[in-house]
């Protein structure tokens, strides 16, 4: 196994480049095969999964989505706090910021950004229990899509950018993070679903992440500071695929459908998410979940 790691660590770095040597050793960074292991397998499950309940009843997981959400709730609210203020610690440039001028704001962020990277795993969570519910029409493309790239995205980041201009992303998703997964673990609870009133506004908070991002990534391209162009591109090009699939998303569900809305219970899902309520629970129609 070593061989093969060394064989897959020498073809990587010989186009792209040195790793940045302040995560070498790290938690899972280290071999490029146990992030694209886990993420076969991830698409395996999706694959196999729906097979295997097909003839099963569904399981309500109530019991582990509410701590499950909060967990994720209270992990995305302190990567944004990091993130935030590690940018406020470093004086980080809104327009571009390289990945060796902040000092320990630099591996204040690294460490944070690892935590962020992780999470991508843990997310993977999602999808598991559309499985097991039977809720499969949530397991869409963009859902698959997004949750498997970003796991193998922020490999890349973390051996070759783990800090500097990218921190905008990572800091806007972390907030919209805290307000789906709170929405997810509140509506497991029925007696607050009719308060929960932001749930169409995360989809708008996304597609505005993913422009604001593709915007901020920009002006690293016009006013460089020796940030890799390479990933400034590269970050163009898939906010661009995100903000295609998520707006077809945002209008097949909120336009297309806004006659459904009316009679849609108060927990409908969020981007291809229901964590709170069951196939059981009379849910008239239910909205796919994307992230």
């Amino acid at each position: 196994m070593e061989a093969i790691n060394h064989r897959v660590n020498t073809y990587i770095e010989s186009w792209m480049g040195p790793r940045d040597p302040r995560v070498k050793g790290w938690l899972l960074l280290e071999n490029y095969i146990p992030t694209i292991t886990f993420t076969i397998l991830y698409l395996l499950i999706v694959w196999m999964g729906p097979k295997y309940m097909k003839n099963r009843k569904p399981y309500s997981c109530r019991a582990v989505l509410v701590p499950y959400n909060l967990c994720l709730t209270l992990l995305s609210l302190y990567m944004f706090y990091e993130l935030v203020m590690s940018v406020y610690q470093g004086g980080y440039n809104f327009f571009c910021q390289d990945t060796r001028s902040a000092g320990e704001a630099d591996t204040r962020m690294i460490h944070v950004l690892w935590w962020y990277y992780f999470s991508k795993l843990i997310e993977f969570m999602d999808t598991f229990f559309f499985i097991l519910r039977k809720n499969n029409h949530q397991i869409t493309f963009l859902h698959v899509y997004h949750h498997a790239s970003m796991l193998n995205i922020w490999w890349f980041v973390m051996n070759w950018v783990p800090c500097g201009h990218s921190y905008f992303g990572a800091s806007f998703n972390s907030f919209i993070h805290v307000l789906m997964y709170s929405y997810y673990g509140l509506s497991a609870v029925p007696a607050l679903r009719p308060y929960l009133w932001w749930k169409k506004y995360i989809t708008q908070g996304q597609l505005v992440q993913f422009v604001l991002t593709m915007f901020q990534t920009s002006c690293a391209v016009v006013w460089p500071c020796g940030f890799p162009m390479g990933w400034l591109y590269f970050q163009i090009s898939y906010c661009m695929t995100l903000i295609l699939l998520f707006s077809n998303f945002y209008i097949q569900t909120y336009k297309r459908h806004a006659g459904s809305q009316k009679t849609d219970h108060p927990n409908g899902s969020i981007n291809g998410h229901a964590n709170g309520v069951t196939s059981s629970e009379k849910v008239k129609y239910r909205k796919p979940r994307a992230d």
